[in-house]
């Protein structure tokens, strides 16, 4: 009798692999330690390739019932204003996806545990937390607690895609290299339509002080959301923080208007930069957030994580079916965790530095830069290639 795949944490990385595996008729069991879906309000920009990547499986298509196309984004400087712009139509001719597409997470995991029921046999399990492992040369015996009860679950392999958290990867004993950012993020969600002053639905807006990300999302239909992040200092204390003074002192700095800002949602979050050592020991492979944890500057983290699903799945029903050796599994390992080091944490990290920049003098070369880069075509090419994840998917590609 053939194993099945057991996927742990269904978040969006999670559910991407089990479709894909789904799809291709590999048995999977998913177990998700929450009684439900989660409500994660933080991330919610999809990437050109990661649309391309979801397109095949149905789930694209039902992203864009609701959400919101954002072709354009910019750099902003809260002292000067729009510092350069960018228009993601320069790729239209390697993508049919020319845009950042912006819908909340917890919008797209029902749209994919809908199409994974409908579509596939995969076994999804909520309230089946997994808690560890144990692994020999031809299963894994995963650990898991359901109800108050300990159970084990034979499995071909096991995929750790349960969070930054992760138990499976705490069960590898795998290092997870990196630091914590010292400051907290403060996130705040308002209906007022920062479009009217020339607000891109996807802009940062630099200072040494305070500096922010902003962004549209659909909410439960129009006008949408506008959605704020910004730095605070983890010496405050998060009720601090979320008094509504204090919150709407922040937005007010945004844009100064005389009535308080509407306040839907208002949320605390700590970040972190930090890749696992391995992605892979033996039968076990981790995927998406514990795998590898990034700040959200750029949007990289959601997009990642899929990418990775994406891939390990496709390699992983090859080896399930015996049409190749699990050292293909290997390659996954090689492909995306370099591309993690080299590119995501690369530029997730030097986003943010841009952006915080204390010295005037470093900031104004920053800001020249992206002026100059955006003015030349062969140039604002090139970086919307990087910054829209394209260049990595493709040099991940090429790693043998």
């Amino acid at each position: 009798m053939d194993l099945p795949v057991i996927i742990a944490g269904a978040g969006p990385t999670g559910l991407m692999a089990a479709l894909v595996l789904g799809k291709a008729g590999v048995p999977v069991i998913l177990c998700e330690a929450e009684p439900g879906l989660t409500h994660d309000l933080r991330a919610g920009t999809f990437h050109p390739p990661t649309q391309e990547m979801m397109a095949p499986y149905g789930v694209t298509a039902r992203m864009h019932e609701t959400a919101i196309p954002v072709r354009r984004w910019q750099i902003r400087d809260r002292r000067s204003d729009l510092v350069a712009e960018f228009d993601l139509g320069l790729i239209a001719d390697v993508t049919p996806y020319p845009y950042r597409l912006h819908i909340e997470q917890h919008r797209v995991t029902p749209i994919q545990l809908d199409i994974l029921r409908a579509e596939t046999d995969v076994d999804v399990r909520f309230s089946h937390r997994v808690v560890g492992f144990t692994q020999d040369d031809d299963r894994v015996r995963v650990e898991v607690e359901a109800g108050g009860k300990s159970m084990t679950i034979d499995g071909a392999w096991l995929i750790g895609a349960d969070g930054g958290r992760s138990a499976v990867r705490r069960a590898t004993g795998i290092e997870f290299e990196g630091f914590t950012w010292p400051e907290l993020f403060v996130v705040v969600s308002t209906p007022y339509d920062f479009a009217q002053h020339g607000f891109a639905m996807n802009s940062y807006l630099s200072d040494p002080v305070e500096w922010a990300a902003i962004f549209k999302v659909p909410d439960d239909g129009p006008p949408g959301m506008w959605r704020a992040a910004f730095p605070c200092s983890a010496e405050e204390s998060e009720e601090s923080l979320l008094d509504p003074a204090s919150v709407e002192r922040r937005m007010q700095g945004l844009v100064a208007k005389p009535e308080p800002y509407d306040v839907r949602y208002k949320s605390i979050y700590r970040v972190h930069q930090r890749v696992a050592k391995d992605f892979r020991l033996g039968r076990v492979l981790l995927a998406g957030d514990a795998a590898h944890l990034n700040n959200p500057i750029g949007g990289f983290g959601l997009n990642s994580g899929i990418h990775d699903a994406v891939n390990l799945a496709e390699k992983l029903v090859q080896v399930w079916r015996g049409e190749a050796n699990a050292t293909l599994l290997d390659r996954y390992v090689r492909q995306r965790r370099t591309v993690c080091i080299e590119q995501v944490q690369r530029m997730s990290t030097m986003n943010k530095r841009m952006l915080e920049e204390r010295d005037p003098e470093v900031q104004r070369q920053h800001l020249l830069e992206l002026v100059a880069i955006a003015n030349d075509p062969q140039r604002a090419r090139a970086h919307l290639l990087n910054t829209s994840m394209i260049t990595g998917v493709r040099n991940a590609a090429a790693i043998e």
